[in-house]
């Protein structure tokens, strides 16, 4: 995917976004290359990337030899010039990473949990960022922030209908403002199938997909959708809560109120009720061949068609993702047994890829979403620019005003 910067003067911060994502992904690129790029001039390249050198996010990596003249300097992200914190919280356990600014994972860690509500996660939470902290040797004034991922949830919980799928406290800022106070650095909260979204296109098969939708199997099922490079995320943040679509007429009760919702048949806790379990956590080892398994996923695969032909209708994406927390072999044999997928929008004879993909970036690609939500806030060309923005004098860095070493 090539992002596109601007030339107007006011949305140079948008464009310093922009320089920074194409180096990431063109990496070492000249200059001239990023003006091709990116559509900016060569000037306005030029000064973005020396701001980005000297805040210490970018550095030269030497000159390509490329015939008469002086050949152009190179350009890449100095990883160790900021390092992210990612985390996912579930009912049973906290997943944890470091990764530098270049994307490469440089600590990662679990811990279990017994309550998963704030009082009791959030001091685990925060040992275990210090802890990845001090195993890694980052200076902590090197820590851009933290981003926290957690299922989705409809609204408040119904005290009368409790969701096993849903985190209680994790619904308000509360939880992630006592975090961001006990370590002293930013916090973002966001839900776990839109940071697997972003975790896949940064570390997975979707590196090279605008518009996709990532179907993320969690103790429910939610959905992270890609639409021409950004993730929509909807007024209150919950936008791809598809588990919750009815797809069963008349069928199994749900907690938010409904019946016949999708996640009542594709999720952990679904599969856990089909093998007479109390939930997700209760899961053993997972084989597909195991004739009970099978029998799931095979009734599992009638609304899932279903869904993902809603999901194509709607958003015309490039493909259908799924992944999550259910081991490849089954991830892969769910998505055998989708064939044949219903007519839709995406079932086009000159379409290039496949309607539906596993996705390959693993079970802890929200946490590595996670990791990159303080980066994709501050820094990332996926969000529309502000026209509105004040252009400073210098780009300072994030964790604060004194610029790392440049590398």
């Amino acid at each position: 995917m090539t992002l596109a910067g601007t030339n107007q003067e006011l949305t140079r911060p948008f464009n310093r976004k922009v320089v920074l994502e194409s180096v990431r992904r063109h990496q070492p690129v000249s200059r001239a290359e990023l003006a091709r790029l990116t559509g900016l001039t060569p000037q306005a390249v030029s000064k973005i990337a020396a701001e980005l050198t000297q805040a210490g996010l970018l550095r030269t990596v030497g000159r390509r030899r490329t015939g008469r003249g002086q050949p152009p300097l190179d350009l890449a992200v100095n990883p160790s010039g900021g390092f992210t914190l990612g985390m996912e919280i579930t009912p049973t356990a906290v997943h944890g990473v470091l990764v530098d600014l270049a994307g490469s994972v440089c600590e990662r860690a679990s811990i279990p949990l017994t309550d998963p509500a704030p009082v009791a996660s959030v001091p685990q939470m925060a040992e275990l960022a210090r802890a990845l902290v001090t195993r890694s040797g980052v200076e902590e004034r090197r820590i851009l922030g933290l981003g926290v991922v957690r299922p989705g949830a409809l609204g408040p919980p119904d005290p009368d209908h409790p969701d096993p799928t849903v985190l209680p406290g994790w619904d308000g800022a509360g939880a992630s403002d006592a975090l961001a106070e006990s370590l002293g650095m930013p916090v973002t909260l966001d839900n776990d199938a839109t940071a697997a979204a972003i975790g896949e296109q940064r570390y997975g098969v979707a590196e090279s997909l605008s518009s996709y939708v990532y179907l993320f199997i969690g103790e429910g099922l939610g959905a992270g959708l890609i639409v021409d490079g950004r993730p929509i995320k909807g007024a209150r943040g919950m936008a791809g809560e598809i588990g919750h679509i009815p797809v069963v007429p008349g069928g199994r009760s749900c907690y938010c109120g409904n019946r016949g919702c999708l996640e009542r048949y594709v999720s952990r806790h679904a599969l856990a009720e089909h093998l007479g379990l109390r939930g997700g956590r209760d899961l053993p080892a997972l084989d597909p061949a195991d004739p009970a398994i099978a029998a799931w996923l095979t009734a599992a695969a009638d609304p899932l068609r279903a869904a993902i032909t809603v999901l194509e209708n709607l958003l015309d994406p490039q493909t259908v993702l799924i992944g999550g927390h259910l081991p490849a072999p089954m991830l892969q044999a769910l998505i055998d047994r989708l064939d044949p997928l219903p007519p839709s929008l995406a079932s086009h004879p000159d379409r290039a890829g496949p309607r539906v993909m596993r996705a390959t970036a693993g079970e802890d690609v929200s946490a590595l979403g996670a990791a990159a939500l303080p980066l994709f806030e501050s820094l990332s060309p996926l969000a529309a620019p502000s026209t509105a923005a004040v252009e400073g004098s210098a780009v300072r860095p994030p964790w604060g005003s004194t610029a790392a070493d440049p590398g």
